[in-house]
């Protein structure tokens, strides 16, 4: 099957050039690629291609500088931004400029083929609006892929009013999801209004989120305003939801429903203009099944998820997060630091129960404690056992990988006592740990089989052998 459409390319590296040429002559598509921006100018302006792709850094001009004035000349030409600069503002600044889609490098090719079947299905879209004054900040940190894939949807909702509900662990960084979906968003110019559930005394949530009248209650000597109110234009974000009661849930849902609310003691309707952020560390299905949380309200706030991962699950972030909250400690007043290589991978072995705060807080322990320039091993582990809380009963330090095997292996031979004999242990023991991590790499590469097996320091062919061996599925993308 081919297509007669055409899609131009450009990057200043030959090999990605090459590899996106082929795979999309193959799927049938007509291609020129290029490693300057002015061609590709140049190529849009005389009114070739149906679909650009097109890297950001190149030779000659920011690929994403190039975006607004595509889009003036030919707005319904659709742009899919690539980059290995895989940050959140890039993610953003794609967005926020036009691009139909970001794909951070690397990326695997049959999610860029379905990326480009779905931009040029896309029906015509109108002109932008002029381009507003950017912000460079960075409010999030890290490039794993589960960032990356949060990067996207952050990216994809500034341009929407969704409300919204981001789940995770204590101190994973729910309220810089909310503070960017504020701050890159439509309603940037309002306020941003934040209130902890979990803070509030039950029988004041009512009247700190919608107000009251005087005299409403025995102390309401003035009216008060509410959250709602506060929010008026802006975002409200509702940290902590599952710890709201149940009373106060009635009276949120009605809010979502009809778009208005009323102050406690108060009958004249007030219209609710606000775009609504919902975050909670619990299982809000469990708290459901028990009877603790409205369905119904679940449902409301729930239209578009974002759950963040742990710490435990990104820590190929740690090394980014560290310098970056060592930065924030200097400029707080505190002496600059760095970290050594063995102090960075201590980082690494650890299981992070606070998250990303927890890391904080240490860097800036280290950086107020310690008066060498650079933090070593030791100073880090002894932080880290000094900040440590066990459950009672349980070992001080987190269990080691080997203590974790060996205990394994232990209740393995127990069950096998006096049984059927226990035959070629070793491969098994072996297959079973590489299977897992076979797979974490390939996860955390994209699929690229290349970076796979210089993450695990084997050849390509020794990997390409283990995974045919270990029967895992190889999957073929950019490499």
């Amino acid at each position: 099957m081919t297509d007669s459409r055409s899609i131009l390319v450009a990057d200043d590296d030959r090999a990605i050039r090459t590899v996106l040429s082929q795979a999309l002559s193959r799927a049938g598509y007509a291609v020129r690629a290029t490693s300057s921006a002015s061609t590709l100018w140049r190529w849009v302006e005389d009114g070739e291609g149906d679909l650009v792709i097109t890297d950001v850094v190149m030779p000659d001009e920011n690929g994403l500088d190039l975006l607004p004035r595509i889009k003036r000349v030919r707005p319904d030409l659709r742009v899919v931004v690539m980059s290995a600069q895989s940050t959140f503002t890039t993610a953003v600044k794609a967005a926020q400029r036009g691009a139909f889609e970001y794909l951070p490098k690397p990326f695997d090719l049959k999610e860029l083929l379905s990326v480009v079947e779905r931009a040029l299905a896309a029906p015509s879209a109108a002109a932008p609006e002029e381009e507003e004054q950017e912000r460079e900040r960075l409010p999030l940190i890290g490039r794993s892929p589960a960032m990356q894939e949060i990067y996207r949807t952050v990216a994809r909702l500034t341009t929407a009013d969704l409300t919204v509900m981001v789940t995770g662990e204590s101190g994973t960084g729910k309220e810089l999801i909310a503070r960017a979906l504020h701050d890159y968003g439509k309603r940037r110019q309002g306020p941003f209004v934040a209130i902890n559930m979990a803070a509030i005394p039950r029988e004041l949530i009512e009247s700190e989120l919608f107000g009251h009248e005087r005299g409403a209650f025995t102390g309401a000597l003035t009216r008060g305003v509410g959250r709602f109110e506060q929010a008026a234009g802006g975002t409200l974000f509702l940290d902590e939801i599952g710890d709201m009661p149940p009373e106060a849930q009635t009276r949120l849902l009605r809010v979502l429903q009809e778009g208005e609310f009323t102050t406690v003691g108060g009958r004249q309707p007030i219209k609710a203009n606000v775009r609504i952020v919902a975050a909670t560390h619990r299982d809000l299905r469990a708290s459901i099944r028990a009877g603790l949380f409205r369905e119904d309200l679940f449902y409301r706030l729930n239209v578009v998820p974002i759950r963040l991962p742990p710490l435990r699950e990104r820590i190929e972030d740690i090394p980014l997060l560290a310098r970056h909250f060592l930065d924030r400690a200097k400029a707080s007043g505190l002496p600059l630091k760095s970290l050594s290589g063995e102090a960075m991978e201590r980082l690494k072995r650890h299981s992070w129960p606070g998250n990303a705060r927890e890391l904080e807080n240490l860097m800036r322990r280290l950086a107020a404690l310690y008066p060498q320039e650079t933090i070593g091993e030791e100073q880090v582990a002894n932080e880290l056992a000094e900040a440590e809380v066990p459950a009672e009963g349980a070992p001080r330090s987190a269990e080691t990988l080997e203590q974790a095997v060996e205990r394994h292996l232990k209740m393995f031979m127990a069950a096998h006592k006096d049984g059927i004999p226990i035959r070629d242990l070793h491969d098994r023991v072996i297959s079973e740990v590489e299977r897992p991590l076979l797979r974490l790499a390939l996860s955390a590469t994209r699929g690229n089989q290349i970076k796979a097996a210089a993450l695990l320091g084997l050849n390509r062919n020794t990997l390409r052998k283990k995974l045919r061996e270990l029967e895992l599925p190889v999957v073929r993308g950019l490499a």
